[in-house]
């Protein structure tokens, strides 16, 4: 067996407005009067009031400490200079999100953690986040340490499958998962549609998760079944590459219509291994990869907005996270949980590049 027992969430300290980012935005777009008028509205339509940052740039009108105060913000940072400032802040983010998990379990020693996984797709380096963090809570150095790299918003589900697979073989197994992501350092400032989509909805956060084979106290998620698939002819509408001036997202404006055409049967398949159906689940935490994807799935799977609005709150207040933001809904929901809840259960799904969606069940257990 396998159980989430804790989650904890963390954030840069540099909070800013929707309409303070799109500032930045036309200013550093170099936007004429129309681009900004269609930025402005892309912005306003994405369901998000506040997002996160490391860089406090986006804040500012001048005197920047990361972007060059040039008229056209030339020279643009090289990939070398924002992957150097991601090693700089990742160990910081994770370790807040680690604390705030650890503190709503006091009873637990960190150092009985028997396995890491750190997932991550907006920056790299070796030896990685992964040693940084066995140094800094001064875990075993024979823990084993796995890294899901550059898998996107769905990345959070492969560590959830993996450490399920981890408590399965070992029935003392402690999995420790951290999800970080500083998705604002790859802003790009061509005025592609990509482009104007992806600055409207990425920011920074971090989650950290606990998974054990045993477990008595608290709070428990059982993972119950899990399902994947992947989009047929859809791996270009939504993509991340690496290029010499960071890394640059493709996302194609068709991504809320090619979720919905799939949603309903991944999710009947998903159910079907665990003999339920839609009307049998409780709780839903949907990524919530922007408003329109959410918006699509509700009608896809005839699912009232009230139902969906842990998603819709993570995405107004911190926007798309990438990986961690699934976690930030599933803390939401937890936090809500009364003992009435016992027995419940939470459907989960995710998408990124490949178009991939996965998705999973857990089960609510309480003392």
């Amino acid at each position: 067996m396998s159980y989430i027992t804790a989650i904890g969430i963390a954030n840069p300290p540099n909070r800013f407005s929707q309409s303070e980012i799109a500032d930045f935005m036309v200013k550093a777009m170099q936007l004429s009067h129309n681009e900004s008028r269609l930025l402005h509205t892309i912005f306003r339509a994405s369901g998000i009031d506040y997002r996160h940052s490391v860089l406090q740039d986006y804040g500012k009108v001048n005197d920047f400490t990361f972007y060059s105060n040039s008229p056209d913000f030339e020279p643009f940072p090289t990939t070398e200079k924002r992957l150097a400032f991601f090693r700089e802040h990742v160990v910081n983010l994770s370790s807040h999100a680690i604390d705030n998990m650890l503190q709503t379990i006091p009873s637990f020693n960190i150092g009985d953690v028997t396995h890491l996984i750190v997932v991550c797709c907006t920056g790299m380096y070796a030896p990685g986040l992964d040693i940084d963090l066995v140094k800094k809570y001064n875990l075993s150095t024979s823990v084993h340490r796995t890294g899901i790299n550059f898998m996107g918003c769905y990345a959070a589900f492969n560590a959830i499958k993996v450490a399920d697979a981890f408590c399965h073989q070992d029935n003392k197994a402690k999995v420790l998962i951290v999800c970080t992501e500083l998705c604002s350092l790859h802003f790009q400032k061509k005025p592609t549609e990509d482009n104007l989509l992806a600055n409207a909805l990425f920011a920074d956060g971090s989650a950290a998760l606990l998974i054990e084979s045993r477990t008595s106290q608290g709070i428990r998620l059982m993972p119950e079944s899990f399902h994947s698939a992947l989009m047929a002819k859809s791996d270009q509408d939504m993509a991340w590459t690496i290029g010499d001036l960071g890394f640059e997202m493709r996302l194609s404006t068709y991504v809320p219509s090619i979720i919905k055409s799939g949603i309903s049967g991944l999710t009947e398949t998903l159910l079907n291994k665990i003999s339920k159906k839609i009307q049998d689940i409780r709780f839903f935490a949907i990524h919530p990869g922007g408003k329109k994807i959410l918006e699509n799935i509700e009608q896809a799977l005839d699912l009232p907005k009230e139902k969906n609005r842990a998603a819709y709150c993570v995405l107004r207040n911190y926007g798309n996270m990438s990986s961690p933001t699934i976690l930030f809904v599933l803390h939401a929901i937890r936090s809500r949980l009364r003992q009435e809840d016992d027995g419940e259960y939470i459907l989960s799904c995710a998408f990124g590049p490949g178009l991939t969606i996965e998705s999973m069940v857990l089960k609510i257990e309480m003392n």
